[in-house]
């Protein structure tokens, strides 16, 4: 995948997260291409816990790069129900393989419809001009 390519079945947030909606009613988030492009080389991520609830914006985890640290944000309110542990070993799968084995936590959300409102495709990349 290329580094401008951004998949077609996600949705975005100006904070440079994907969320994939799941069969479950659960939603899977990451960091997009454009946001690990950005950040360098990750050596470290902190997620948020299984059972925790986030708000829609709130700060619930760090990724931390060879440049930089930055906040990861809830792009929606709900209850985490899974991390992805194998970024405790192997962190750089943020770099490798942004919307696949790289994913941060899934989240159930609060509200299913608020996913539609995220940004499409065609409306991130806009934003990032």
């Amino acid at each position: 995948m290329s580094e401008l390519d951004y998949p077609q079945d996600l949705r975005y947030t100006a904070e440079h997260e994907w969320v994939r909606s799941g069969d479950d009613g659960t939603v899977r988030i990451g960091i997009t291409s454009f946001a690990q492009d950005s950040l360098g080389d990750v050596v470290y991520v902190s997620l948020p816990a299984v059972g925790d609830t986030v708000a829609a914006g709130d700060a619930c985890g760090e990724v931390e790069s060879t440049k930089s640290v930055s906040d990861l944000y809830a792009p929606l309110a709900g209850e985490v129900t899974a991390v992805n542990d194998s970024l405790d070993s192997t962190p750089e799968l943020v770099n490798s393989d942004p919307y696949g084995e790289g994913w941060m936590y899934e989240l159930r959300p609060a509200d299913a419809a608020a996913v539609d409102a995220l940004l499409d495709p065609a409306a991130y990349q806009a934003l990032l001009g």
